[in-house]
């Protein structure tokens, strides 16, 4: 979806004038269409993630046919990893496949590359420690359902991040659609800002907890949109 300046704006929850300052800077990734400038929603998604910009809840709407997982049950389906080993980015990732839950079908190896392929481009750090590794395609990784899985790392490791801390933690999303993919990314975006599910994340809290925490920022975002019951 190509979104015009007053979208990227309202999702941001930015003035027009912020996002042009944004632009000028060379720091919102934007693309020239016919001389105007448009954005991609994953895209804007990513950048307010890295930059630790608090997005709209407008950014989690979706159409009414759309698939909407929720975070407490994506992670449910992608599990709670502590102490998991790696001694630098690759390693790290190499060992997060290993534990995810995958049907039996799927390509680790695969998975593996297309994960650090993205990270090529940009690191999925959003800073505090924390990191979301995703893959730009998600339907070609055939997978039947979207995951979250939170995976805790035994130590601190280099992940690029934009405020120079190590990461530790890691939100992995595996999903089998672009509209789950981006909506468990919204509200991991939203989620991860001064709320008690991030309190908890940082705690490395119990799996119930993180859980419970989890459900109810899915009744905060539902509650954010009365209008659309999501």
């Amino acid at each position: 979806m190509r979104l015009r300046v007053r979208d990227a704006a309202q999702l941001l929850d930015v003035s027009e004038k912020t996002v042009y300052r944004w632009i000028s800077q060379n720091s919102l990734p934007v693309h020239r269409v016919n001389d105007q400038y448009r954005f991609n929603r994953a895209e804007l998604l990513e950048w307010a993630s890295s930059q630790r910009i608090a997005v709209s809840p407008k950014m989690l709407e979706e159409p009414e046919d759309a698939f909407i997982p929720s975070l407490a049950e994506a992670m449910r389906a992608g599990g709670i990893h502590y102490r998991v080993d790696g001694a630098d980015k690759p390693s790290a990732l190499r060992h997060v496949v290993e534990v995810l839950p995958l049907p039996e079908g799927v390509d680790r190896d695969f998975l593996l590359q297309v994960l650090l392929a993205r990270e090529s481009v940009g690191s999925t750090a959003i800073g505090n420690g924390i990191a979301i590794p995703h893959v730009r395609n998600p339907i070609t990784l055939h997978v039947d359902k979207p995951m979250v899985a939170l995976t805790f790392l035994a130590n601190g490791i280099d992940f690029q991040a934009m405020d120079g801390k190590p990461v530790n933690t890691l939100f992995t999303i595996i999903s089998p659609t672009i509209k789950a993919h981006l909506n468990l990314l919204s509200k991991l975006a939203y989620g991860l800002k001064g709320s008690a599910f991030a309190d908890a994340v940082k705690a490395q809290d119990s799996r119930d907890e993180l859980f419970r925490c989890a459900a109810d920022l899915d009744q905060q975002i539902a509650s954010a949109m009365p209008e659309t019951g999501k």
